[in-house]
């Protein structure tokens, strides 16, 4: 799944609870905050995951106010592959 999550989700801990949250679900992928105050998401891993970290990207942490959220499906990459554990960008 690759999301960008609009809002204020920048300077509340989203990424670090992303981080969080895609660990405890078992995910690979990262997280990073955009120039434009987005927060951009990709997470590799059981559907069923993923699809619960998507919903979970609509809440996000106490103190975020997400107000929108983009998903979609990742290009295949061989670089995908080849991440390990979830991380921040």
């Amino acid at each position: 799944m690759h999301a960008i999550v609009r809002g204020r989700v920048q300077g509340v801990g989203f990424r670090a609870s992303t981080v969080f949250e895609a660990r405890s679900l078992g995910l690979r992928g990262w997280v990073k905050n955009l120039p434009d105050g987005n927060v951009e998401v990709l997470a590799i891993g059981d559907d069923a995951a993923v699809g619960a970290l998507g919903a979970w990207l609509r809440q996000g942490p106490r103190g975020a106010r997400v107000t929108g959220v983009s998903l979609d499906e990742p290009a295949a990459s061989p670089v995908h592959e080849q991440l390990a554990g979830f991380t921040i960008r």
